[in-house]
């Protein structure tokens, strides 16, 4: 995937087309929630992870530099409203990377967690994409609303398809890694269940997998971010920032502005990249026109302390990050 190319004229003419005719950017869920019983609501058959071998970003003629960017929102209750903000901040996100040069070759592939425990849409993976496809993925998500009432969402399970069912060139023939942003407000339960994989992504795993494990696994392919955005149910919670904190550092960027979403994964996107720093990032939002500076810096400061580009030492070629140890640039 991902052979085509952004356009933000193109983007914009839909959204014009879409309002003239009272669509929604979600057609999918709109779709569902007017005419299908909630028992039998279900993933769409383009982001079903189940039987997927893998998702695969890699370069092309048109891209022959390919850099794997993911982004996974919980669209649990409260964090609902966030796929339809960064919807509408596409051009922002894709703008920055290309305009700006962050990132020669961006693919992104867009996703969505919900709760294996009880929901019917529990997982939603899109295609790593270059172009206007993405947002034939994002009108394809459900936003279901669920969630079991804990706090906690099965991010672990989303981050067990991202480790082993991605494939991407900028791994396995640059040793570099992908960047995978999760958007969210919750906790991870405590392992991967083999019962919910088995029945959600159709892997015959045989024993669960401890969060932590499984983490260190993806954190071999990704460089890994939680976002946690203001106005989210739990975002002043101590538990659940003492679990992130905990497991991801200074990864973890709380948000005071869900409109400064897209904004901020494109400045991270940056700075890992070591396109610009901290100060540039801000200023090429400026110049852009965005009143996201004052947000993204602040989220951001103590992240850029410590960026730089991320590389893996001694990634197999071809296997995809069971190297072992990370430099930083």
């Amino acid at each position: 995937m991902g052979s085509s190319s952004w356009s933000t004229d193109a983007y914009h003419a839909r959204q014009a087309y879409n309002s003239s005719v009272g669509s929604s950017s979600f057609g999918y869920t709109d779709d569902v929630l007017s005419s299908t019983p909630r028992s039998a609501w279900r993933t769409h058959a383009s982001l079903d992870p189940e039987g997927v071998a893998t998702r695969e970003s890699r370069d092309s003629a048109e891209h022959p530099n390919s850099l794997a960017i993911s982004v996974l929102f919980d669209v649990t209750g409260s964090m609902r409203d966030v796929p339809r903000v960064l919807q509408t901040k596409l051009p922002d996100l894709f703008g920055l990377l290309l305009r700006k040069g962050y990132v020669e070759d961006p693919q992104i592939l867009f996703g969505a967690i919900g709760d294996a425990t009880c929901d019917r849409a529990p997982l939603q993976v899109g295609q790593f994409e270059s172009g206007n496809e993405l947002e034939d993925d994002l009108g394809n998500i459900l936003l279901e609303g669920g969630g079991g009432g804990q706090v906690t969402e099965s991010y672990e399970l989303a981050m067990y398809f991202m480790a082993r069912h991605t494939a991407m060139d900028c791994l396995e023939k640059r040793g570099r890694r992908g960047h995978l942003f999760v958007i969210g407000d919750e906790m991870a339960y405590g392992s991967v269940k083999a019962g919910e994989v088995r029945e959600v992504i159709g892997d015959d795993l045989t024993e669960d997998i401890p969060f932590p494990r499984i983490l260190a696994e993806l954190r071999r392919r990704f460089e890994v971010y939680f976002i946690m955005p203001t106005g989210s149910g739990h975002f002043h919670n101590p538990k659940v920032r003492g679990f992130w904190d905990t497991h991801l550092g200074q990864n973890v960027i709380y948000l005071d502005d869900l409109d400064a979403v897209s904004e901020t994964i494109a400045v991270t996107v940056g700075l890992a990249e070591e396109a610009i720093d901290l100060e540039e990032g801000l200023a090429d939002l400026a110049e852009a026109g965005s009143e996201a500076g004052a947000a993204v810096g602040k989220a951001l400061r103590p992240l850029s302390r410590t960026r730089g580009s991320v590389v893996v030492a001694d990634a197999p070629r071809g296997m995809g990050g069971d190297g072992g140890g990370v430099d930083r640039l």
